[in-house]
């Protein structure tokens, strides 16, 4: 047994001892396994393992199905499908068995990545409703977690882009409210990961807000968006923020030097991420800019 592991996990989270052995055992129980390597029940090693989300069989180096094996491999997703790196995060995902996770956080963070990966790259809709409903229905049934309204925002993806309007405004209007109630919190001590789960619920719900055409709305969430990408130190989504602002600024009839700026603004970031997807739509949209302009009136 590796104790360094557990005690690096309880630093990382910048858990006091005093807080992670609360209701479960003394100070000194926690203390003298950490110090003296004297360990507890296993049923207190469980709790204790299990507050940060670890398992006993993290302690020991060689299990290649431990939670922290799959936690970095399923963040390490995270951070591709962010990037729209569809073909590594389908390699990846084809070489994860949900059934060797054995966490039931990460087990929702491999069946939302899963779900809206199938969303993004249009695959069958039986199989992102099956991932979700996983979270939905089963890991998350109180929808207290932020995986459920990462579940909607895949549902409503996936209306959007079949015309299902009302049906799409039904699972954003449930974002929208969770984005609201939780716009003031941090998650500091929790990690690059989870900032990109909230600033995924913010892109595509600002990008449908546009569908519907509710500018000022949609306007709202992604200049917060980007005070998020600001203050994390996130540059993952800056790009396709970006792009959004300047399709609000075209369809509120800002003025041409404004969207020249934001666009250049969002070529800028989207080389810095060599975000070449994000590349094509930035051009695609000056163009069509352009045009509707014209260059004189565009230069």
């Amino acid at each position: 047994m590796d104790i360094n592991i557990f005690i690096e996990r309880r630093k990382e989270l910048k858990m006091s001892q005093v807080k992670l052995c609360q209701g479960i055992c003394t100070q000194s129980t926690l203390s003298k396994f950490e110090n003296n390597g004297r360990v507890p029940s296993l049923a207190i090693l469980n709790k204790l393992c299990e507050r940060l989300g670890l398992s006993v069989d993290d302690l020991y180096k060689n299990s290649s199905a431990s939670t922290t094996h799959m936690r970095t491999v399923l963040n390490r997703i995270e951070s591709d499908l962010m990037m729209e790196d569809y073909a590594k995060v389908s390699e990846a995902l084809k070489d994860l068995n949900v059934d060797d996770v054995n966490n039931n956080e990460l087990k929702m963070q491999f069946y939302y990545q899963k779900g809206l990966f199938i969303t993004l790259t249009n695959g069958k809709f039986e199989e992102l409703f099956y991932n979700f409903s996983q979270i939905l229905d089963n890991l998350d049934e109180e929808h207290h977690t932020i995986y459920s309204y990462l579940s909607y925002v895949g549902m409503g993806i996936f209306y959007s882009r079949i015309n299902k309007m009302e049906q799409a405004e039904f699972y954003f209007d449930k974002v929208l409210d969770y984005i609201n109630v939780h716009k003031d919190q941090t998650f500091q001590k929790n990690g690059l990961n989870v900032y990109l789960r909230i600033l995924t619920i913010v892109f595509y719900t600002a990008d449908f807000l546009i569908v519907k055409n509710k500018f000022e709305n949609s306007l709202e969430l992604v200049k917060r968006g980007i005070k998020l990408c600001s203050e994390q130190h996130i540059t993952y989504y800056l790009p396709r923020l970006k792009l959004l602002e300047a399709k609000i600024a075209i369809n509120t009839n800002q003025p041409a030097t404004d969207v020249k700026d934001l666009l250049t603004d969002a070529m800028a970031f989207a080389k810095i991420n060599h975000n070449e997807v994000v590349e094509l739509r930035i051009n695609a949209l000056r163009k069509q800019y352009q045009d509707m302009k014209g260059n004189d009136d565009y230069e």
